[in-house]
């Protein structure tokens, strides 16, 4: 008999959801709509519809279903408490439990999404043999999980893997969204690369290709794979900002790999180009032999990911029984 598990990734405007199978093949996936009127409070009851609307139509029934991953955009402890999701509305609440609920019971094991999109990238992307890592996306802002181990680090509140908000600069007098100045979001965000372009643009007169268009990060990029020379000079101060704060990233947990991912990372190896020089000069000897590698689940991750909390739960728990 064919066994299945469930993994959710809730976004802010779209949840993304997989139906695996226990090798971590997937089945099928499909999205519905967050729905974040009233704080939140149908977006589970509108998951575990579509979940078992899905499951219906393929004709498996409940005691098939192994279990249910979901990752969510905020701090999530190693027992499923959610501890805020500002962007759905959400407080502090039992996530993993409340959920189960909705499901009719079905067994559910949560995490936050980046923490969970880190663990797809170990299982199926870009990190696929490596058993300690750090994933860090870079997109509208920046996130990151560490995984120890084959493990989520998790921290005592969920916020392990903020790396978004390590502080990095002290001149700082624009605030951070968190509501900090000088965090590493910043600068090396897909907003924060476009917003150090035009600063940089405005303090020269030198020509460049940026001065016509949109100045975003992808066109930051395509400069300087074009041999813009300012595109240059921004593309330097991403790396060694980046560059260093995994360094101190690297002196802290020791990871084989470190995972690139997020729209900036379409960019592509340029990237380690610019951030490498600046990692290998400041990192600890011992950590200098990193692997740098671009993660390739894209959308995908969190849903494989929350696919593999699941299995590695129902693993432990066979485990122990054996014992």
């Amino acid at each position: 008999m064919e066994r299945y598990v469930c993994g959710v990734d809730v976004g802010g405007t779209t949840v993304k959801i997989g139906l695996f199978d226990r090798q971590g093949s997937i089945v099928d996936k499909w999205e519905v709509g967050t729905d974040t009127t009233d704080n939140g409070i149908n977006i589970l009851r509108d998951i575990a519809l579509s979940i078992k609307a899905r499951m219906a139509d393929r004709g498996i029934d409940e005691n098939d279903v192994i279990g249910v991953g979901i990752g969510a955009p905020g701090p999530v402890d190693s027992v499923g408490n959610i501890y805020k999701a500002v962007n759905l509305g959400w407080g502090v609440f039992n996530l993993a439990e409340e959920f189960s609920k909705v499901l009719g019971g079905i067994p559910v094991r949560a995490g936050n999404d980046a923490n969970v999109a880190a663990l797809g990238e170990m299982w199926k992307g870009g990190g696929t043999g490596y058993r300690d890592l750090v994933l860090v996306t870079l997109g509208t802002g920046v996130g990151g999980g560490v995984i120890i181990d084959g493990n989520i680090l998790t921290g005592v509140g969920g916020a392990a893997g903020e790396i978004g908000h390590i502080h990095v600069r002290e001149d700082e007098s624009e605030s951070c969204n968190c509501g900090n100045c000088g965090c590493l979001e910043q600068y090396v965000s897909a907003t924060g690369i476009a917003r150090m372009a035009r600063q940089q643009l405005a303090i020269t007169d030198q020509p460049s290709r940026l001065r016509s268009g949109v100045v975003s990060a992808k066109t930051v990029f395509d400069a300087v794979k074009a041999g813009d020379p300012l595109a240059q000079v921004i593309a330097e101060q991403f790396g060694e900002v980046l560059g260093k704060a995994l360094a101190v990233i690297a002196n802290t947990v020791n990871p084989e790999a470190f995972v690139i991912g997020g729209g900036v990372s379409k960019a592509g190896n340029i990237l380690f180009d610019y951030i490498v020089p600046y990692y290998n000069k400041t990192v600890f000897h011992a950590c200098r032999p990193v692997k740098f590698t671009l993660a390739t689940l894209e959308n995908d991750a969190g849903i494989y990911g929350a696919a593999k909390l699941v299995l590695d739960y129902v693993k432990v728990g066979v485990e122990s029984d054996d014992q």
